[in-house]
C-alpha cells in the first residue's frame, strides 16, 4: 500500500516505514503528525484518486528529527557593471517516518527503516546550477545599439 501526499508544495509518494525530509512542520521530535492531502491511494489493485484530494484518507507520521539541509549559494553577476552580490541559504526541514497510510494501521512500523523517499517533482541544486548559467547568459545579451543598428 501507498500513497502520494502532499505537504509543503511538494508531492511525496509514501509508504508505511517511509522516512523522508518534508518542509517544515510544527510539532516536537516524537510527536505524531497527521498528513490529510492525500491526493492518491493505491492498495495493491485497488487505486482511488481524489479530486483534487481523496476523502477520508490520512497518512500518519512521527517526527524524526528537525534540521536545516546544506547551504546553496546564490551569485549574481553582471560583467562590466562592477555588480556582484552573493547570497546564501540554508532550508529547514521536518524528518518524518510513516507509521501507516489511511489510519487503519495498514502497515504499523515499530523500527525506522533507512529507506529515504524523494520529491515526485523533484528540483535539485544541481538542477538549478544547470539553468544557471543559460540565464547568465540570456541576461549578458545587450540590445542592438542605434549605431549597429544604423551601420545596418
Amino acid at each position: 500500500m501507498y500513497a502520494v501526499i502532499k505537504t509543503g508544495g511538494k508531492q511525496y509518494k509514501v509508504a508505511a516505514g517511509d522516512k523522508l525530509k518534508v518542509e517544515k512542520l510544527a510539532g516536537d521530535v516524537g510527536s505524531k503528525v497527521v498528513l490529510d492531502k492525500i491526493l492518491m491511494l493505491a492498495d495493491g489493485e485497488a487505486v482511488t484518486i481524489g479530486s483534487p484530494l481523496v476523502a477520508g484518507a490520512k497518512v500518519n507520521a512521527t517526527v524524526v528529527s528537525h534540521g536545516r539541509g546544506d547551504k546553496v549559494m546564490i551569485f549574481k553577476f553582471r560583467r562590466r557593471k562592477h555588480y556582484r552580490k552573493t547570497q546564501g541559504h540554508r532550508q529547514s526541514y521536518t524528518e518524518i517516518l510513516i507509521s501507516d497510510i489511511n489510519g487503519k494501521g495498514a502497515k504499523e512500523v515499530s523500527e525506522p527503516v533507512a529507506k529515504v523517499s524523494k520529491p515526485v517533482a523533484e528540483k535539485t541544486a544541481t538542477v538549478a546550477k544547470a539553468a544557471k548559467p543559460a540565464a547568465k547568459k540570456a541576461a549578458v545579451k545587450a540590445p542592438a545599439t542605434k549605431k549597429a543598428k544604423a551601420a545596418e
